[in-house]
């Protein structure tokens, strides 16, 4: 898409619009109108958007269905009135949420709701002005500013909320389970989990939770912030995770217990993680290279554990919301690591490529599911799947080097030597060391044989490097 003359390549953050409706349509009292045109509501609706069933049916969403009369005429006035109207006997709160085509002809219902529907409340997404995480965030505020109680905070010990899990969130199910996992594990108890597990008049409730946790960098600060409360921020790895949990400790006053919980954690949760330094894959660790695109959490979380605790190489990082898509394809092509953590737009980057690159989901939009509880980034429980997933990956890419026989039904009659320039087997070697360390002896293996083999379909007796540039 073009804004302001500048190209935008492969834009993969929804508007916030998007994220009114996956924030809003997340709690179990609200009822969502989208002043949207006809069939924009299918796309959250049966989850399109994000090419995954990470988000379901929603039944507590309504369009008033804008068409082309009142998008270049009327206005969407009318149409808005008579879908409040057929909604008028429904037991939760409406929320009317503007859409990018109905901020373009300037409908504006505050006076409108003011005077017929009194109860209804407006949010106007700035759809074509802010992205996903920059609308949750401001959701998610707005609600506090306008269903708050106005009551003094009253404080209930020991208890810890925890903010952002909404529609449309990468593996939100696995990681919120791991987060509650630790609370727990420390003494505390989880009060709400808003706004994924909450009714709307739990956002008065929150301010009285002895501690708040954001689960996302990218979203949901500004309502923390709000609430005056300590706040702490989801863990990723091993340093990040002891501290989080010695914090929740300190801040319910029972260090105790999460002393007791963190060595329990290190005897058991993280033992993988320790037979697996301790064992000999642990000197690959070194020569493994790696990229992230991702969201703000994941880009910090990962480069973090792997890079900073694992020891291996952060070839590259991305926050998917600010970077480059255009030159984020240039850096793989250039860098082509040996794992990449992205989305689809990253694994067709790939694909282009042809790239011996590992490709591990890390971020939406793409057709993976994410709705085990088994697959977190996050806490400790993180650590050990994602050295699971690396070190199986290393294992598989191991299989290449098996010495297998394979069965052909035609047999091939075997081909003459090859003869090469210097040169050429020069060009051989710079262009394998840009490869991947452990897949390098089965890379080479494939490209010599198909630069002989386009050698000898062109009638040449010697392999030469003009040739090898053209397969590059």
């Amino acid at each position: 898409m073009g804004t302001m003359g500048k190209t935008v390549r492969d834009e993969s953050t929804a508007s916030a619009y998007w994220a009114a409706v996956n924030t809003f349509c997340s709690l179990r009292d609200v009822h969502v109108v989208a002043d949207a045109p006809v069939g924009c509501y299918n796309l959250v609706g049966v989850a399109v958007m994000d090419y995954t069933d990470a988000i379901p049916y929603l039944e507590n969403f309504t369009p008033t269905s804008l068409t082309e009369k009142e998008i270049s005429s009327s206005g969407s006035a009318e149409t808005v009135r008579d879908t409040l109207e057929k909604l008028s006997r429904i037991d939760k709160q409406l929320i009317l949420v503007s859409s990018a085509e109905s901020e373009m002809i300037g409908s504006d219902h505050e006076s409108m709701l003011e005077m017929r529907f009194p109860g209804v409340s407006f949010f106007p997404s700035d759809s074509l002005g802010q992205n996903e995480w920059l609308g949750r965030d401001r959701a998610l505020k707005w609600l506090f500013e306008r269903f708050d109680d106005g009551r003094p905070a009253e404080i209930e010990k020991g208890t810890v909320s925890i903010i952002g899990p909404t529609y449309g969130c990468f593996n939100s199910p696995s990681d919120l389970a791991e987060i509650k996992r630790i609370i727990t594990g420390c003494g505390a108890h989880i009060r709400h989990v808003y706004p994924f597990e909450s009714d709307l008049g739990d956002i008065s409730r929150l301010k009285n939770s002895e501690i708040i946790v954001v689960l996302y960098r990218e979203f949901g600060s500004a309502l923390a912030s709000a609430l005056n409360r300590p706040l702490l921020y989801a863990p990723f790895g091993l340093e990040e995770t002891r501290k989080f949990i010695m914090d929740i400790g300190e801040l319910i006053g029972n260090t105790q217990k999460a002393t007791r919980f963190l060595q329990e954690e290190k005897a058991g949760t993280l033992k993988p993680v320790w037979d697996l330094w301790r064992g000999p894959q642990a000197e690959w660790f070194p020569t493994v290279s790696f990229g992230v695109a991702a969201g703000k959490s994941y880009v910090h979380g990962i480069e973090k554990f792997l890079a900073e605790e694992m020891g291996m190489q952060c070839l590259f990082s991305h926050e998917t919301a600010i970077t480059d898509n255009t030159l984020l394809r240039n850096e793989i092509q250039e860098k082509q690591p040996q794992f990449l953590f992205g989305r689809m737009t990253d694994k067709i980057y790939l694909a282009e490529l042809d790239a011996k690159t590992r490709f591990i989901p890390a971020g939406f939009p793409g057709p993976v599911v994410r709705r085990a509880l088994g697959t977190p980034f996050m806490g400790h429980s993180g650590a050990v799947y994602l050295l699971q997933e690396i070190v199986n990956a290393l294992y598989d890419m191991l299989f290449n080097f098996l010495p297998i026989q394979k069965r052909n039904l035609t047999e091939d009659k075997p081909h003459a030597r090859m003869a090469w320039s210097q040169e050429a087997e020069a060009l051989l070697n710079e262009m394998v060391q840009k490869a991947p360390f452990i897949s390098q002896i089965s890379y080479g293996r494939e490209l010599k044989k198909r630069a002989e083999t386009l050698a000898r379909n062109a009638g040449q007796e010697t392999v030469m490097p003009q040739l090898l540039r053209n397969m590059s």
